[in-house]
């Protein structure tokens, strides 16, 4: 196609046919295409690309004043939203499929069976070692799961009676379970 004709049928979009925009699409689409290719080095991301690039010629059309530039016009585009859209995409890793597959293996290991044993011990030697009182609100609360109000029935007390009774009996477990770490 002669420049001549780029620049009858640039006018003729800018007035608003879109048959000649189509025409134009036709005539740079390979061009573009390969200005994408070598950018982005990905196919898909290309032609995706080169779509966007000719949705954002067409809204823009009419700010071109000289049609005898569309095919530079069109080329700045094209480079400015490649390298927005590399800029913008996250980085590609190569990753060994055996470390992706370890990923489904189990996280608790020998020894945290362990500890979370030792831990479990230890828990309950701390709550025999308290009052009969506290030791049945953490009960009640941590591992019958009971709401305040529950509790406030069940022990016949008001529900700030039961926060104070709560406060004081995890400070007192506290105390004990310190006293059973290894210092």
């Amino acid at each position: 196609m002669e420049t001549w004709e780029t620049i009858e049928l640039v006018r003729a979009a800018q007035a608003g046919n879109r048959e000649a925009f189509g025409a134009l699409v036709r005539r740079f689409e390979s061009s573009v295409l390969a200005i994408a290719l070598r950018r982005l080095r990905n196919r898909t991301e290309a032609v995706e690309l080169t779509q966007d690039v000719f949705i954002q010629a067409f809204r823009k059309l009419e700010q071109l004043r000289e049609p005898e530039r569309f095919a530079g016009w069109l080329k700045r585009i094209t480079i400015r939203l490649a390298i927005n859209r590399a800029v913008r995409r996250p980085p590609e890793f190569a990753q060994d499929p055996s470390v992706l597959g370890a990923r489904d293996c189990p996280r608790d290991t020998p020894l945290d069976a362990l500890l979370t044993g030792e831990r479990a011990d230890q828990l309950r030697i701390g709550l025999k070692r308290l009052r009969d009182l506290d030791r049945k609100t953490l009960l009640a609360f941590y591992f019958e799961g009971q709401s305040l109000i529950e509790m406030s029935d069940r022990f016949r007390s008001p529900i700030g009676t039961i926060k104070r009774r709560l406060h004081t009996a995890r400070i007192r477990l506290r105390e004990e379970l310190s006293q059973l770490q290894p210092v």
